[in-house]
């Protein structure tokens, strides 16, 4: 459990959990995944010393980011509930649509992550998860997704993505977003 659970359970507020973390050792063990405090014994890894397991999360926005420690942290609790242990996290503000995508790129890339565990299949890619899923079952690597029955279906923020990525790819960023709004809201006028 992370260290506001444990807080929480104790009776005590997370800040005053956290200044005693900070302060000294807490009367229980603590480890770091990431920017989280995790409160108990990291779990010893259950398979080879080769296999890596990598937490990923991303949102869409910078205006998103608080969400991400919130993401983490779901992820985090569905990999242990499945006695896996995070090597590291990777986070990332970014439309999923986006071509610039270091650290999702990176996970690709290192042929030493073995599995890469993600709350939704959304949260890995917005379209063609299916294909880098099987990329990366064919060099014995997988995609494990903490949360498949929580599908985020979303059509007019996907349909919303691809229009301002198209649209960025013609014009440019900046004019990219306005349009596509527009577009949406346009289309959803004529519909009613």
């Amino acid at each position: 459990m992370n260290l506001t659970e444990w807080a929480a359970s104790q009776g005590v507020s997370s800040i005053s959990a956290l200044r005693q973390h900070v302060a000294g050792p807490l009367p229980v063990p603590t480890y770091s995944l990431g920017r989280l405090i995790m409160v108990g014994e990291p779990l010893a890894p259950t398979v080879a010393d080769r296999d890596r397991f990598v937490v990923y999360a991303s949102v869409s926005s910078a205006d998103q980011k608080p969400d991400l420690d919130l993401s983490v942290a779901r992820v985090a609790v569905g990999a242990t509930g499945q006695r896996l242990v995070a090597d590291r996290v990777g986070t990332e503000a970014g439309s999923r649509l986006n071509q610039n995508r270091k650290k999702f790129l990176a996970l690709l890339q290192d042929p030493g992550v073995s599995t890469v565990v993600v709350e939704h299949r959304s949260s890995f890619a917005r379209i063609g998860a299916e294909y880098v899923e099987a990329a990366l079952a064919a060099q014995d690597r997988r995609l494990l997704v903490v949360n498949p029955a929580a599908m985020d279906d979303d059509l007019v923020r996907d349909v919303t993505d691809i229009l301002a990525s198209l649209r960025a790819r013609l014009f440019g960023r900046r004019a990219a977003a306005k349009p596509a709004h527009s577009a949406i809201e346009a289309a959803s006028k004529v519909e009613s």
